[in-house]
C-alpha cells in the first residue's frame, strides 16, 4: 500500500550490477535441462569443513568456524580473525595468500543485537569528515525499529530483519539502486520503519517517499495468518510484504517521470486513477470475476500501482526461488511435468535481445512450481505457491524484468 504519491528525480543509480539473472539464466541454460546427469552441489554455501551452511548462519555447527555474509560479494565466507581486535579475514584467502594482502572485514554493530545481523563490512578508513560505518548495507536502512527493552519487540526485530537482509541481499545482486535515506541519499535513498500499533493509533504498512513501514505484529505468525484468512489472501509473509513495499518505492524511482512510463499505462493501466477510491472499491466489492486472467493476485487488480507492486514482488520470488533450487542441484530432471511452454506472444515487447533466455526463465518456474505444490501437497498443506501466470502476468513480468535489467534507462 502506498502512503502518498512522491515524486523522484530519475537519475542513474549507483550500481550497474546485472549478475544474478545472468547467472541464473546461464546455470538454467546448462544445469536446468542437463543433458548429463551432474553432481549434486548441495547449497551454494560451504564451510571450509565442507558442510554445507545457510544464508542467516554466523557459526558452522560442525567445526564452529565463524561466519559471513559478504553482500557486495553476495556469498557466505568462513572467516578467521584478522591481525587487529575485532577484524576477521576470509579463511580461504587467508590460507593462500599473505596474509598483508588479504581484505580485512568487521561485524555489523547488529552483529550482538536481538537482529543477530550476520554481515560484513569491509575495513576502511572513513572519509574525511565521516564517522567510521558501524551499520552494514542492510542495517543502516534502519529508521526506526521496534522496543528492544520488551521481548516482544525483540523477537519482532529477529524475524523482520532476517526477512530484510534477504530482501536487500536480492536487490543488491540483481544491481538495483539500494542507498540509505538516512546516511548516504536522503533525496532518493530508502529507510524502514518497523512500528507497533499505539492506543488510538494503528500502523498501516506501506510505503511513502522513500519510507517503507512495516506494522511488527506481522512478525506474530498467528496475527498474520488471521489477517490473511480475512482478507482472502492465498499467501501473506514478511518477505512477501517487504518486497510488495519496495516495489512501490522502484516504481517512484524507475518508473515515474521516465521513458517507462508510457508503456507501465499500456500495460498496467493509468496511476493517475483516484488510489482512495480504487481501494475503497476493491475492499467493498473485491476484484473482479476474471482477475485471474489479468492479475497475479485479486488485489493486484485495485489499482495499477498495486497491480505493479503485486507483480514485482512475484518477479523476486521467481528470481530467489530458482536461485535456491539451483542452488542445491535441483533441475528439470527431478520435474515430471507436461505444461505447454509460453510463447514470444507472452512478451511485453517482441524487441527484447534477452527475449528467449526471459521465457526459459518462466518456464524453469512454471515446472519449479508445480513440484513444490505437489510436494506441499503431499505434506497435507496448501499449495506453496498459489498463484496461476496467465500470459497477461507473464507480460507484466517481463516488463518489470526488463526495467530491473534497464535500470530506468528506458
Amino acid at each position: 500500500m502506498r502512503a502518498d504519491m512522491p515524486q523522484c528525480d530519475v537519475a542513474s543509480p549507483a550500481r550497474t550490477m546485472q549478475r544474478l539473472f545472468d547467472s541464473l539464466t546461464q546455470q538454467l541454460g546448462t544445469a536446468w535441462k542437463p543433458t548429463v546427469l551432474r553432481p549434486r552441489r548441495g547449497h551454494a554455501y560451504r564451510c571450509r569443513c565442507g558442510r554445507p551452511v545457510f544464508f542467516r548462519n554466523s557459526l558452522c555447527l560442525a567445526c564452529h568456524t565463524e561466519l559471513g555474509f559478504d553482500p557486495e560479494r553476495g556469498t557466505l565466507l568462513p572467516l578467521v580473525p584478522g591481525p587487529f581486535v575485532s577484524t576477521w579475514m576470509e579463511a580461504a584467502a587467508a590460507t593462500n595468500g599473505a596474509s598483508a594482502d588479504v581484505p580485512l572485514y568487521t561485524r555489523c554493530a547488529n552483529y550482538d543485537s536481538a537482529a543477530g545481523c550476520n554481515w560484513l563490512l569491509p575495513l576502511a578508513a572513513p572519509a574525511a569528515g565521516r564517522s567510521p560505518q558501524l551499520l552494514c548495507r542492510a542495517c543502516r536502512l534502519n529508521r526506526m525499529i521496534p522496543n528492544q527493552a520488551e521481548e516482544a519487540g525483540r523477537e519482532a526485530w529477529a524475524k523482520i530483519e532476517l526477512a530484510k537482509r534477504r530482501l536487500v541481499a536480492q536487490l543488491l545482486a540483481l544491481g538495483l539502486p539500494v542507498a540509505s535515506k538516512l546516511s548516504e541519499d536522503p533525496q532518493r535513498g530508502i529507510a524502514f520503519d518497523f512500528l507497533a500499533d499505539q492506543p488510538g493509533a494503528r500502523v498501516m504498512t506501506g510505503h511513502g517517499g522513500g519510507i517503507i513501514t512495516l506494522n511488527i505484529e506481522e512478525a506474530d505468525d498467528a496475527v498474520r495468518e488471521r489477517n490473511r484468512a480475512e482478507l482472502h489472501e492465498p499467501y501473506r509473509t514478511l518477505l512477501g510484504h517487504l518486497r510488495h513495499e519496495v516495489g512501490h518505492y522502484y516504481w517512484d524511482r524507475l518508473v515515474d517521470g521516465t521513458p517507462w512510463l508510457e508503456s507501465f499505462r499500456t500495460l498496467f493501466g493509468d496511476e493517475r486513477a483516484s488510489y482512495s477510491e480504487a481501494l475503497r472499491r476493491n475492499y467493498e466489492q473485491g476484484p473482479p470475476h476474471d482477475w485471474v486472467d489479468h492479475y497475479i493476485s485479486g488485489y493486484a487488480s485495485s489499482h495499477p500501482w498495486e497491480d505493479w507492486a503485486e507483480t514485482w514482488s512475484h518477479y523476486l520470488h521467481i528470481t530467489d526461488t530458482l536461485e535456491t533450487a539451483l542452488g542445491f542441484g535441483l533441475d528439470a530432471s527431478d520435474v515430471e511435468l507436461e505444461s505447454e511452454p509460453f510463447g514470444a506472444d507472452a512478451l511485453e515487447t517482441a524487441f527484447d535481445p534477452e527475449a528467449t533466455k526471459f521465457l526459459a526463465f518462466i518456464s524453469a518456474w512454471v515446472e519449479l512450481s508445480a513440484l513444490l505444490n505437489e510436494l506441499s501437497r503431499s505434506m497435507g498443506q496448501p499449495d506453496l505457491c498459489p498463484f496461476v501466470l496467465s500470459r497477461t502476468v507473464v507480460r507484466k513480468l517481463h516488463f518489470v524484468h526488463r526495467v530491473v535489467r534497464g535500470q530506468g534507462a528506458g
